[in-house]
């Protein structure tokens, strides 16, 4: 049964999201899937729901050490704390521990979210794993009902955030030698990035 909901602090919605269900809510960018990332079915779930193999989704968090407790390396983490909490995802590479996340890749994205509701949700969920609300190559969705459209019951629960911008994450991956933008979003890097 599906479930909606209209407020993110919603108590009955966290503890679905504790349990492991899938759903779909307005993350700080579009709306995404959402799934508990530190419950290894749940993101299973999530990606058969997605369709996505060997493409990870993205992690956000309320914090860096939930990122840390989650098992991404804090060396990593203190290097991309320079641009959080921001609407930018950077990929981090992670150990064997997280191949459920990284579907066995060795990175995955990561990004400590600035919006203020939805850091008080992942402050009670912890960190989830999140994919946009679309089918492959169709537009991610910016109200509610576009992502009823592409998943109608196959979800646990719908949360109403109101109309989003089309404007996902920027996504960057930090080495040794500067920055690379995967995917340039809502977030402009600073001038003094050193953009590869």
């Amino acid at each position: 049964m599906t479930h909606y909901y209209t407020q993110l602090t919603d108590e009955t919605l966290m503890n679905e999201i504790k349990r492991g269900a899938v759903g779909v809510l307005p993350t700080d960018t579009v709306y995404g899937l959402a799934a508990s990332a530190i419950n290894p079915e749940a993101t299973k779930k999530l990606y058969t729901l997605k369709n996505r193999e060997r493409k990870p989704g993205t992690v956000i968090a309320a914090s860096y050490e939930q990122l840390i407790r989650l098992g991404v390396d804090k060396k990593y983490v203190d290097i991309a704390k320079a641009f959080w909490p921001n609407p930018i995802s950077i990929i981090l590479p992670v150990g064997a521990q997280l191949d459920y996340l990284s579907q066995g890749l060795g990175s995955i994205a990561f990004r400590v979210v600035a919006d203020v509701p939805m850091r008080r949700l992942l402050e009670q969920t912890g960190p989830l794993l999140t994919s946009s609300a679309n089918d492959p190559g169709a537009p991610p969705a910016t109200t509610i009902q576009m992502a009823k459209d592409y998943f109608k019951d196959k979800v646990a629960y719908y949360l109403d955030g109101g109309i989003k911008s089309n404007n996902p994450s920027t996504i960057i991956q930090i080495s040794n030698t500067g920055v690379k933008i995967i995917r340039q979003g809502v977030f402009v890097l600073p001038p003094d990035a050193k953009v590869l």
